[in-house]
């Protein structure tokens, strides 16, 4: 479990969340309808959050918070990452083609949300400090 790759992964996909955020606001604010401007936005927000989270699952793994609570707080930010490809992605995609074959996969990264946070609160149970 390297929390360093949870820090730099949690890193750049805010700084990509930045990155998707101004492209939003100023490239396809005329492109896209104010509908799918929405979704794309959406899918921002949601990757900013889960970027967030991911650092700070990174960083509780560099406390001596006990091994099973590490485990699953590393587990929970592996599953905010698939999420934010799942999710977030299938939004981007959508908005982006107008394809609406990406619409099915957002509940699977809705879900794979849901389960990250599921395993953060069951990883914060487990901690033991000063073992």
């Amino acid at each position: 479990m390297r929390a360093n790759n949870l820090l730099a992964a949690g890193g750049v996909l805010a700084g990509v969340g930045v990155a998707l955020g101004a492209f939003a606001s100023h490239g396809l604010k005329t492109v896209l309808s104010p509908y799918l401007l929405e979704v794309f936005s959406i899918g921002v927000q949601y990757q900013f959050i889960h970027a967030i989270a991911i650092l700070l699952c990174g960083g509780l793994l560099l406390l001596n918070l006990g091994e099973k609570a590490q485990k699953y707080f590393f587990i929970a930010a592996i599953c905010f990452i698939i999420g934010i490809f799942c999710f977030s992605g299938s939004l981007y995609a959508l908005a982006l083609t107008g394809v609406k074959w990406f619409g099915p996969i957002t509940p699977m990264g809705g879900f794979t949300f849901m389960l990250g946070w599921a395993l953060f609160v069951f990883a914060a149970l487990q901690i033991k400090r000063g073992e």
